[in-house]
């Protein structure tokens, strides 16, 4: 049997000689099933034939059955692989191809096909295009509007670092959500997330909100890093300073023993207190729970998030 090219290619090759990290047993509260509903399939298949890429799967996603079950599924434009090497993801990282020139119109089917109310695309990053993959970004939004009129779009975007009036490209398309994740706290960039900069991916956030502020806003962070409780808050504080709305909160999985390790599993009490805190710090809307990732009930997070902008301008009407 011949090894194919796909068969041969390393997914990490930036982590193949650094030294193993045992990969925890999971607590009875993070444990889910095996994806075999009927609706997953169908999913799946609707995927496969518009030739793309998901989240879900690209980055091992434990909650793939329940969502795609509801016919929830986050797209991934750009490629599968990913120009960065942070220590958490599991995405591929190395040389990708080129853009494709359909995939915007592909997106767009599937999210017709699928009859999505709400849908998240995300993408890996692209160090290597001029603009970071903006304007993929706003095309995709646009090819949504006119195949789907009635579907909400949240985008998940890399940072942009260096790529300047990306932000501006993709706000100007003016998805319903621009999502942008800080990941881990400050302390932690340089092991977690060497790549990227925290106070640029602050900024960043700030920036949507002064080019529109009608747009939503949202952030998330993964926790069981080995960060302290003091500094999640200071998160809180400075997402907030940048007058984000929604901030997720879940626990760091390790996807395999080269990744970053799991310094501990935050119980579902300690996820209550930050859930809220955060809502006591002026958050509209917050998912705080060890499964939560920045798409996981995605539609109806953003019903709940826009009641709550509704509820804020009556109240101070």
């Amino acid at each position: 049997m011949s090894v194919t090219t796909e068969q041969k290619r390393v997914r990490h090759p930036e982590k193949a000689h650094k030294p193993d990290n045992p990969v925890k047993r999971k607590p009875a509260w993070i444990r889910v099933k095996a994806p075999t509903s009927p609706a997953y399939h169908e999913t799946r298949r609707i995927m496969r034939e518009n030739k793309l890429a998901t989240v879900c799967e690209e980055a091992a996603c434990p909650n793939i059955g329940e969502c795609w079950a509801k016919r929830h599924a986050t797209m991934m434009i750009m490629g599968e692989i990913c120009t960065r090497a942070c220590a958490f993801c599991n995405v591929a990282t190395g040389r990708p191809g080129a853009l494709d020139p359909f995939e915007p119109t592909n997106v767009a089917a599937a999210v017709a096909k699928l009859g999505l109310q709400h849908v998240v695309v995300t993408s890996v990053d692209r160090d290597d295009l001029e603009d970071g993959g903006a304007e993929h970004f706003a095309q995709t939004i646009r090819a949504i509007r006119e195949a789907a009129p009635g579907t909400t779009i949240e985008v998940l975007t890399p940072d942009f670092l260096r790529k300047e009036g990306a932000v501006e490209v993709v706000a100007a398309a003016k998805p319903d959500v621009f999502n942008h994740n800080l990941e881990t706290v400050p302390r932690l960039y340089a092991e977690v997330r060497a790549g990227a900069r925290y106070f640029h991916s602050l900024r960043l956030l700030d920036r949507v909100k002064q080019l529109d502020p009608t747009l939503f806003t949202k952030s998330g962070m993964m926790v069981g890093l080995g960060e302290t409780q003091e500094e999640v808050l200071q998160v809180m504080d400075d997402l907030r300073a940048a007058d984000v709305d929604f901030i997720t909160i879940g626990q760091y999985l390790q996807p395999t023993p080269k990744h970053h390790a799991v310094e501990r599993f935050v119980t579902p009490e300690e996820f209550q207190s930050y859930e809220r805190q955060a809502y006591a710090k002026g958050f509209l809307m917050v998912s705080a729970t060890p499964l939560t990732r920045s798409s996981y009930h995605a539609g109806d997070d953003f019903e709940r998030l826009r009641a709550a902008r509704e509820a804020k301008l009556a109240s101070s009407g």
